[in-house]
């Protein structure tokens, strides 16, 4: 039996039952409330999301975890690593209530809780009104429906994963949070039984991908309040790497990219973090 601890909300919840279900009978779903799902008094920290649940993986409460990619930080507590990254889902953004950022009006008011989106989103049209939406992704376009906003921005993949994929545009101008659309698996460093498990289930291009996009946030020390944009895609035996960067304003960024060697993602993720601090 294999305890699998995860967040819950209906779309983690959801990524744990397709987990589960690629893992076999034998697995118990462990529900843990984060100091993410408490709100913003959780703090601001990108560990928000996940610390809980890797409290429960050091104590032995659970045996793996499994993680929105996005969502877990670029140093890992001692004794926990990466084990597994399944195929990796749509990892754009999409635009719910307008067909493309073009058919808004001037000042139009646009919802969403990222830097990175919003310091995109000004970027291309700073004469929009972007403010803050935070709750579930049921609660956002709750609030869209009711007129609070003429559009929001969300992650495709969740949009999919809850089965509601129709409700949004895929919108390819922004560059995605870095391991958007990716799962991580979390185990324990020294559970070599757990860890083969999770690693059946890796798609070596996601994790090369998921490796690439990691590497640069910490090469560049970025956190959830840094606005950063990271994708890499494997194409033609190359693994080509996006990045963006930019004021949450709007008024200064700057996008790159590069190609490099597929079996060296880490490396590619460290030649674009410094092609991006160079400039």
């Amino acid at each position: 039996m294999i305890r699998l601890g995860t967040r819950g909300s209906a779309l983690a919840l959801a990524q744990a039952h397709l987990v589960a279900a690629a893992l076999g009978d034998e697995v118990e779903l462990v529900p843990i409330t984060t100091s993410g799902d408490r709100g913003p008094s959780g703090g601001m920290d990108k560990s928000r999301f996940v610390k809980e649940i890797e409290d429960a993986l050091l104590a032995g409460d659970v045996d793996l975890a499994v993680h929105s990619a996005k969502d877990v930080p670029a140093e890992l507590p001692p004794g926990l690593s990466i084990v597994g990254v399944p195929e990796r889902a749509d990892p754009r953004d999409a635009l719910c209530g307008a067909a493309s950022l073009r058919d808004l009006p001037a000042g139009a008011v646009v919802g969403t809780s990222s830097l990175r989106r919003r310091a995109q989103l000004l970027a291309l049209r700073p004469d929009l009104d972007v403010r803050d939406l935070r709750g579930n992704v049921d609660t956002r376009l709750r609030r869209l429906a009711e007129g609070d906003f003429a559009a929001i921005v969300l992650a495709q993949a969740g949009l999919d994963r809850l089965g509601r994929g129709d409700e949004g545009t895929r919108f390819p101008e922004l560059v995605p949070a870095p391991g958007q659309g990716c799962l991580a698996l979390e185990a324990r460093t020294d559970d070599t039984g757990v860890a083969a498990a999770a690693g059946a289930l890796t798609d070596r291009s996601a994790l090369a991908c998921l490796t690439a996009e990691r590497a640069l946030v910490e090469s560049l020390d970025a956190t959830c309040r840094t606005p950063i944009g990271a994708h890499a895609e494997l194409a033609d035996g190359a693994l080509r790497l996006a990045a963006f960067a930019g004021m949450p304003d709007g008024s200064h960024w700057i996008r790159d990219a590069q190609e490099g060697d597929p079996g060296d993602p880490a490396g590619l993720g460290r030649a674009v973090a410094e092609r991006l601090e160079a400039a």
